[in-house]
């Protein structure tokens, strides 16, 4: 079994080069493959002298910004591990989780799981906002798709890695993770969760989401309420 860890960038000089040394330190056979989506600050830089000292790293650069969503699609479309797993470049998330999020696909239990925040209880978060935002994220998600979900707009996203690349999201920005969601529960797969860590970060040390991004995601599940998709 191979983990593909896919990393979009943007930005994330202070905490790029700690973050990635995290994720090789994973005890688990995997390929990390890193898209840098058209950093200004530096990130390029990091990225190359990490290059040097880790040759196994895969890093994909942009041109230009586009947003998570097209990264993250980047870097799935270049995977060829069994099981798939997003991973935020800052350290608000910890890859020793890897192995809870991984263990029910590598059963055969389901195809899907979601890192849950919520179920930690002994997770902290950065303000109110965020944790209110995410709530009713989740809450719109299971009332449009009669789900279970506790925590919806989670970043640890883990896939079967042939399920995934069949699927086709549009989504570019933070708008592609409703929108893979609601095509998973559409499609009838079953997405399980199990607790994670989370050690959130404040605006002022660059969290990017902000609160527009919630009312996007509320308008793009229900927007795929509705939506005629491609099952696979």
């Amino acid at each position: 079994m191979t983990l593909s860890v896919i990393i979009p960038v943007y930005n994330e000089t202070r905490t790029l080069k700690s973050l990635v040394e995290k994720v090789i330190q994973v005890n688990i056979e995997k390929e990390i493959i890193i898209v840098n989506d058209g950093s200004t600050d530096g990130t390029k830089e990091v990225l190359e002298d990490l290059k040097k000292d880790y040759p196994e790293l895969v890093i994909i650069h942009h041109e230009r910004n586009a947003g998570k969503g097209a990264a993250v699609r980047t870097g799935i479309h270049k995977a060829t591990g069994s099981v798939l797993i997003i991973q935020d470049a800052d350290l608000e998330y910890d890859p020793n989780d890897y192995h809870a999020c991984i263990t029910p696909i590598l059963r055969g239990e389901c195809k899907v799981v979601y890192g849950s925040r919520i179920l930690n209880k002994k997770n902290a978060y950065s303000h109110l906002s965020f944790y209110i935002g995410g709530k009713m994220v989740t809450l719109f998600t299971n009332l449009l798709f009669r789900s279970k979900l506790t925590d919806a707009p989670t970043c640890y996203k883990t896939f079967d890695r042939k399920l995934i690349q069949s699927l086709e999201f549009q989504g570019n920005k933070f708008d592609w993770e409703p929108e893979i969601t609601a095509i998973l529960l559409r499609s009838g797969y079953k997405i399980t969760e199990v607790p994670i860590s989370y050690y959130p970060r404040p605006i002022s040390e660059g969290k990017h989401i902000r609160w527009k991004d919630g009312l996007q995601a509320i308008w793009v599940l229900i927007k795929f309420r509705f939506k005629k998709i491609k099952k696979v």
